[in-house]
């Protein structure tokens, strides 16, 4: 919609506040509304003005002043909140010069937009996301200096199977046991089935629901393929309907990557394409179906991957999910239909236009804003320098032997080694001024502060390995 139509739109709907979203440097939504009467066609252009010194790796009090600019195209009705609310996706700009702020997510994600627009030989990226996530019955934690712990529970948890709290019915799935079943065993059929519903009523195009691999409620609900600004947007909405509706029938809803031991984590596969004019630039005779173009690509992932896990894979406990030989790729290679490789290529399809590449690694604690942009720079790269991704793996890869595994790259094993693999190999990341030195510099601070607040503070299991020594 332009803005005069959602201004019309919004009264026609008895429409009484607009809420003014923003996404933070961590991936976070933050928001302020204003009554009906306070919106006109030139907050369109101008923007409003709010305090940006209190934001996560943004700007100090000397610097404090920010501008929100609503994008028209993203209005929806909230259907959360109790006053009828209308929503609008926002950009931060500077005050002063009227430009995209350079540390504002959503602003990266256009400029890597306009980058890929201005290609010789593509001008679209494609991109679906596969987010999962874990919805609990509770979850109960904290951290002190005399003690910390947490507890989560489920009644579908494999754990539950002889408790006489959740009344145990038989019907709890196994540790690994929890891929696509039906009723009585996945509880939560109803539950996601209404996350579907209301994230369709917000424009979202969903292609499927349905319970993962792991126990205690691990779920999958997949959005269709998006441009990358589109699709980022969208994946803001679908994790602040994931959480609500879950709160709304008693549930909650995590996207943390690794929550339980010794069950699947949650990933957060990414599929990526390029087009040019409607033609798909991945769709060759090569391997897999595949073009040169995007063999290239896959070099491009492959070569960068340690660097861009540092966003793509950005917090301590992503690393719990990466462990070689476990559920989650990380042997840095690619192959058709082989889902132990980092970059597999999708070929239930014959078409053409189906031809995508899979990056298996990501997870959802990212901020897609930046782990798109990232993703898409290095296939990029790949291309341009015509990075060569090597042959092809075709065996299971988590059951390789000790020394063979010793030959294959792998991703970083801890958030400490992702960041610095990202200070070594970030020039890709600044082509077209998408990312800036100072941002990467901002964003690797944070995490090196995460890093530094898991690494001093003794984790329980210490005890159980150590106090008795």
């Amino acid at each position: 919609m332009t803005s005069q139509e959602v201004i019309a739109f919004a009264k026609t709907q008895g429409v009484s506040m607009v809420d003014f979203r923003f996404t933070d440097l961590l991936g976070a939504w933050h928001r302020f509304s204003v009554p009906l009467v306070e919106l006109h066609e030139g907050v369109f252009e101008e923007g409003l003005a709010f305090d940006g010194s209190s934001i996560k790796g943004w700007c100090g009090v000397e610097a404090s002043d920010m501008m929100l600019v609503p994008d028209s195209t993203t209005a929806f009705i909230d259907p959360f909140l109790q006053h009828k609310t209308l929503g609008l996706i926002c950009t931060v700009h500077e005050p002063i010069t009227r430009e995209a702020y350079a540390r504002c997510p959503r602003a990266l994600a256009q400029r890597a937009m306009s980058y890929i627009q201005g290609l010789s030989y593509a001008d679209t990226a494609y991109f679906g996301p596969e987010a999962e996530f874990f919805m609990f019955d509770q979850a109960r934690f904290g951290s002190r200096t005399e003690g910390a712990f947490y507890e989560i529970d489920s009644a579908e948890g494999s754990w539950n199977t002889g408790a006489p709290k959740c009344s145990p019915d038989g019907y709890q799935i196994s540790a690994q046991g929890g891929y696509l079943p039906v009723l009585p065993f996945d509880r939560g059929i109803d539950i996601r089935q209404t996350m579907v519903k209301v994230m369709m009523e917000l424009g979202l195009h969903i292609e499927r629901e349905h319970h993962e691999v792991a126990t205690a409620g691990q779920s999958e609900i997949s959005l269709r393929y998006d441009t990358l600004l589109r699709m980022a947007d969208q994946m803001m909405l679908y994790k602040y309907v994931a959480r609500n509706v879950a709160v709304q029938h008693g549930k909650t809803v995590t996207f943390m990557p690794k929550p339980l031991y010794d069950t699947n984590g949650s990933g957060m596969h990414v599929h990526v394409s390029l087009w040019k004019k409607d033609i798909p630039l991945m769709a060759g005779d090569l391997y897999a179906g595949l073009s040169q173009e995007a063999l290239w690509f896959i070099g491009g992932l492959l070569k960068h991957a340690p660097a861009f896990s540092a966003i793509c894979n950005p917090s301590n406990n992503s690393y719990k999910r990466l462990v070689p030989g476990y559920e989650a790729p990380v042997n840095l290679t690619y192959s058709a239909r082989n889902r132990s490789a980092v970059c597999r290529i999708p070929v239930g399809a014959a078409s053409p236009k189906a031809r995508r590449i899979e990056l298996r690694s990501p997870d959802p604690s990212a901020n897609c804003y930046l782990a798109l942009s990232a993703i898409v720079l290095a296939g990029i790269d790949g291309i341009e320098n015509k990075i060569d991704p090597g042959m092809p793996m075709e065996q299971n890869l988590y059951k390789l032997s000790a020394e063979a595994r010793a030959h294959v790259p792998t991703l970083p094993e801890s958030l400490k080694e992702a960041i610095e693999a990202l200070e070594a190999d970030h020039t890709f990341l600044l082509k077209g001024n998408i990312f800036s030195k100072d941002l990467i510099r901002v964003f690797t601070d944070m995490k090196k502060a995460e890093y530094d607040a898991i690494r001093r503070r003794p984790h329980p299991y210490e005890y159980m390995l150590y106090y008795g020594i």
